[in-house]
């Protein structure tokens, strides 16, 4: 009996310590692959709204088909635009 809680009493710091090191790099790799998720998105939205920078566009039909799946950035525009002069220039951050 005594040997069985000799041997858990040692095995629990080092696995504390494995969990918590896993705790960390999973909360790093989460904040990273959220950034690259709006990452994605800037670039989605560029594709789409690309002619406001001089960028060729996709056909009218495939943009409003995928239009959808950009609603959110289509926030973030409208919240750079009423701090700018016009839209266009609080889209592209001028």
């Amino acid at each position: 009996m005594w040997k069985i809680r000799d041997i858990v009493s040692k095995l629990t710091l080092p696995l504390r310590f494995l969990w918590e090191f896993h705790r960390v790099f999973e909360l790093y790799y989460i904040q990273g692959i959220k950034w690259e998720e709006e990452e994605l998105e800037n670039i989605f939205a560029l594709i789409l709204f690309g002619d406001y920078v001089g960028l060729p566009h996709p056909p009218t039909v495939l943009t409003y088909r995928l239009l959808p799946y950009v609603i959110r950035e289509l926030y973030v525009m409208e919240q750079k635009s009423k701090k700018e002069v016009s839209m266009k220039t609080g889209w592209i951050g001028v």
